[in-house]
C-alpha cells in the first residue's frame, strides 16, 4: 500500500471505532435517543459491541498520559500528528502537473490539440449512458439504459481501427455483464484487482470479476437505499463512495459493506441529489457535484465536508467534478453551459471555460492525460469541444459523429485517446492521428 494512504486509512478506522464507542456508551447508559441520533448521523449500528465503560476507561487513560507529559515538560505527540489536515492530503505534488494558479490573460498562447480519428466500436440495445477507463488504460467499460455493461480491451479497439487489419473481424468487446434491473448510471475499476463496480437506478452497487471469461453476473452486491448515481473507488481499493439521490455521499467499507455518512451532515443543509462523486488520486479528499448546482469537497479521512462551493453553477445542476493530479484544483461542469476550475484550498474560481452549450444532459468535462486540455460537449452543435486549460481558449471543435449529442466523455488516463457514448446507443473510440 502507498505509504501516503496509510495514515488516511488508519485515521478513518479510528474515527469509526470512536463512533462505535460513543454509541455503545450512550446506549448502555439508557440514553437511547442520543444513541440513535449519533448512530444515524454516523451510520453506526445501535447494536455495536463494546466492553462496559470502555469509553470512560480510554478517556481516563488518555487524560492521565497527557497530565504526565505536561508535568515532564514533554510536548504532546498529538494523536493525529502527520494525518491529513482538513481539506488537504499530505501527498507529494507530482512533478509533471500544470500550474493552474496562473490567472493572467494568456490569450494567443494556446496550444494546438492534436487531430483525432474516431470509430464506432459497439452499441448497446438502448442509450449508452456512461463510460470509464481502467487506471492502466487497458480497458473501457460502458453502461446502458438496457441494463447491460460492456467491457472493451483497448488494444483490440486499436487493432480494429487499423486500415490493413488482415486477421478478419476484431471483436473489442471481451465481456458483457447482465445483472441490473434498471439503467446503469456509473462505473469504476478497482485500482489493483480485475474488478468492476456499477451503480444503477435499482439502488444497487454490483461487483464484477472480469478475470473470469464465463462470469456474467455480479459476485457481490451492495444494496443501497437510493438510486445510485455515481461510484468511485478509494485508491487503496478498501473503500468506495456512492453518490445517490440522498444529499450526502455514502462511504462503504468494501470488506464489510458497512456504510458511513459524514459526521457534520446535519450542518450542511444539503438537500439535493448527487450527480457525481470522485476521489482524488491519493484518496485524501473527494468531491461531489449536486443537482442544486453545488460542489462540495470532503476530507477523505473524516468524511467531513471541508469546502462547500454553494451555487457553483448557479441554480443549474452540477453534472460532473474531478480533481487535478495534484489535488489543488477541481474541474466542474454544469447545466449552465459552463466548465469551471476551482481552487480547493480557498474555493476560489480560477478559470471559466465557455462557448459550449450543455443544458439538458449529464454532461462531463474531463482533462486529457496531460491536463493541458479540457474536453466537453456542445449539445446545440453536436460537437466535442476542447479548451486550452491555461488560457481557457477554445482550440478545437469537432463533429461528434453521434446521432444527437454524446451523453458522456471519458479520457484515457495514460494516452491521447477518449471514448464517447450517447442516446444513439453507440460507443465511439477516439485516438490521436500519428
Amino acid at each position: 500500500m502507498d505509504a501516503n494512504l496509510e495514515p488516511i486509512l488508519q485515521e478513518g478506522k479510528l474515527i469509526r471505532q470512536v463512533n462505535a464507542l460513543i454509541v455503545a456508551h450512550l446506549r448502555d447508559n439508557n440514553l437511547n435517543q442520543a444513541a440513535s441520533a449519533v448512530g444515524s448521523a454516523t451510520m453506526t449500528p445501535l447494536n455495536t459491541e463494546a466492553p462496559p465503560n470502555r469509553l470512560l476507561e480510554l478517556v481516563a487513560k488518555g487524560l492521565s498520559v497527557e497530565r504526565d507529559e505536561v508535568a515532564k515538560g514533554t510536548p504532546s505527540s498529538g494523536l493525529f500528528a502527520g494525518a491529513v489536515p482538513a481539506g488537504h492530503a499530505s501527498v507529494p505534488v507530482p512533478t509533471n502537473v500544470i500550474d493552474f494558479s496562473e490567472t493572467q490573460d494568456m490569450k494567443g498562447s494556446s496550444k494546438s490539440f492534436p487531430k483525432h480519428e474516431s470509430r464506432h466500436v459497439s452499441e448497446h440495445k438502448n442509450v449508452a449512458r456512461c463510460a470509464r477507463f481502467s487506471p492502466d488504460g487497458r480497458f473501457i467499460a460502458t453502461g446502458s439504459t438496457d441494463t447491460s455493461i460492456k467491457l472493451f480491451e483497448v488494444s483490440k479497439i486499436k487493432q480494429m481501427m487499423l486500415a490493413d487489419a488482415r486477421d478478419g473481424p476484431v471483436r473489442p468487446v471481451i465481456r458483457t455483464f447482465y445483472d441490473h434491473s434498471q439503467p446503469i448510471n456509473d462505473l469504476d475499476f478497482h485500482p489493483q484487482s480485475p474488478l468492476l463496480i456499477s451503480g444503477a437506478k435499482d439502488c444497487t452497487i454490483k461487483f464484477f470479476d472480469y478475470s473470469k471469461s464465463v462470469a456474467r453476473r455480479a459476485y457481490r452486491i451492495i444494496q443501497d437505499t437510493h438510486n445510485v448515481r455515481s461510484v468511485s473507488f478509494h485508491p487503496s481499493g478498501e473503500f468506495l463512495l456512492a453518490g445517490t439521490d440522498h444529499p450526502i455521499p455514502h462511504l462503504y467499507d468494501v470488506n464489510t459493506f458497512q456504510c458511513y455518512l459524514s459526521a457534520n451532515a446535519q450542518e450542511l443543509n444539503a438537500k439535493a441529489a448527487i450527480n457525481q462523486v470522485r476521489y482524488s488520486c491519493t484518496g485524501g479528499v473527494y468531491v461531489t457535484a449536486s443537482k442544486d448546482g453545488s460542489i462540495r469537497i470532503w476530507d477523505g479521512a473524516t468524511a467531513q465536508c471541508v469546502r462547500p462551493i454553494i451555487g457553483a453553477h448557479g441554480l443549474n445542476e452540477a453534472t460532473s467534478a474531478c480533481f487535478t493530479k495534484d489535488q489543488r484544483f477541481v474541474l466542474s461542469c454544469g447545466k449552465d453551459s459552463t466548465v469551471k476550475l476551482w481552487e480547493v484550498g480557498t474555493g476560489r474560481l480560477v478559470k471559466q471555460y465557455t462557448g459550449a452549450v450543455h443544458t439538458q444532459l449529464r454532461c462531463q468535462a474531463v482533462f486529457n492525460e496531460s491536463e493541458d486540455f479540457i474536453l466537453s460537449v456542445d449539445e446545440s452543435s453536436n460537437e466535442v469541444v476542447v479548451w486550452d486549460t491555461l488560457t481557457a481558449e477554445k482550440v478545437s471543435w469537432w463533429p461528434s459523429n453521434h446521432i444527437g449529442a454524446p451523453r458522456w466523455l471519458e479520457h484515457s488516463p495514460t494516452e491521447a485517446a477518449f471514448v464517447s457514448c450517447g442516446n444513439d446507443r453507440s460507443v465511439r473510440f477516439w485516438k490521436e492521428i500519428l
